[in-house]
């Protein structure tokens, strides 16, 4: 069987003295708008290139038309990555900005636009019903927006909130980092950041499943994200230009460290949750007895 050459001394050998069964598995992080987004970009630069030369109305129509469509593909995209991060989170709010819809709604409208630019007679009906398929086809193929927040049921607004913001705030940190450190040019770091960063996502998973760790969890997610991000904005410039072993070194260390201890502070959590059920357990339990109920 095929396996993959590595080592001690190969570039991503080295894991910081972390054994490879104990490091999280990396997932596979995939663009959600990809090309199916990006490719909506193209048809308002066919419609200015087929409108040249038709005349001074055809060719502001068709203009106004790629105005339209090019705001649609981009508010599809951004819309997209929104949907995806609100379906990732256990407790998130309902997107601001309803932009999958209001792509559908521009995109409608360069369709119609760009109809009337390459009419040979006067305004017909064709137009409005070619805006209003493209509309609706916009919808069938990307649907709506999420039009509701999304939480746990017994948590109160407020609380959600906090959570909320809490990893929005933790997410801006990781993705920060994550895009920092490849100024160093390093693979073996960027490598080892993103481990921490998956072992950063699984205590902001749990937070999220039980808002009552915010209180425990925060200043992880707050203060401690905010320093690495700190050492790993100055380790990349130091290291981009002096290539110094030692910083390299110093910061995977710090990267063990911090990951050792958000790792810590996810299994504390989960036992408190385990200890919790138990004494709901035998609560029942007991509940169930003086009411002369007796297992067989």
């Amino acid at each position: 069987m095929a396996k993959r050459f590595g080592g001690k001394y190969s570039p991503d050998g080295a894991t910081g003295g972390v054994s490879p069964e104990a490091l999280p598995t990396r997932r596979i992080e995939v663009d959600p708008a990809g090309g199916r987004s990006n490719v909506l970009f193209v048809p308002a630069v066919v419609l200015v290139a087929t409108s040249i030369g038709s005349g001074a109305i055809a060719l502001a129509l068709a203009l106004l038309g790629a105005l339209s469509l090019t705001l649609a593909a981009w508010l599809l995209r951004g819309g997209l990555r929104a949907e995806a991060a609100f379906n990732a989170r256990k407790v998130a709010h309902r997107p601001a900005l309803p932009r999958k819809m209001l792509a559908a709604v521009f995109g409608g409208i360069g369709t119609a636009l760009a109809v009337t630019a390459h009419l040979d007679g006067g305004l017909t009906l064709a137009p409005v019903l070619y805006g209003i398929i493209a509309t609706g086809l916009y919808l069938a193929a990307f649907g709506i927006d999420p039009l509701r927040h999304k939480g746990m049921d017994g948590v109160d607004t407020f609380q959600q909130d906090r959570v909320a913001r809490v990893v929005d705030e933790a997410e801006k940190h990781l993705t920060t980092m994550r895009e920092t450190i490849a100024r160093a040019g390093d693979r073996q770091a960027a490598a080892r950041l993103d481990q921490f960063v998956l072992t950063a996502r699984d205590l902001i998973r749990t937070v999220e499943e039980d808002p009552r760790d915010l209180t425990a969890a925060r200043k992880y997610l707050g203060v401690y994200l905010q320093g690495a991000r700190d050492a790993t904005a100055k380790f990349a410039d130091i290291y981009a230009r002096t290539r110094d072993a030692q910083a390299r070194t110093d910061y995977l260390a710090l990267l063990d460290d911090l990951e050792k201890n958000f790792a810590a502070r996810n299994r504390k959590s989960l036992l408190a949750d385990r200890t919790d059920l138990t004494v709901e357990i035998d609560v029942l339990r007991e509940r169930l007895s003086r009411e002369g109920v007796r297992p067989e």
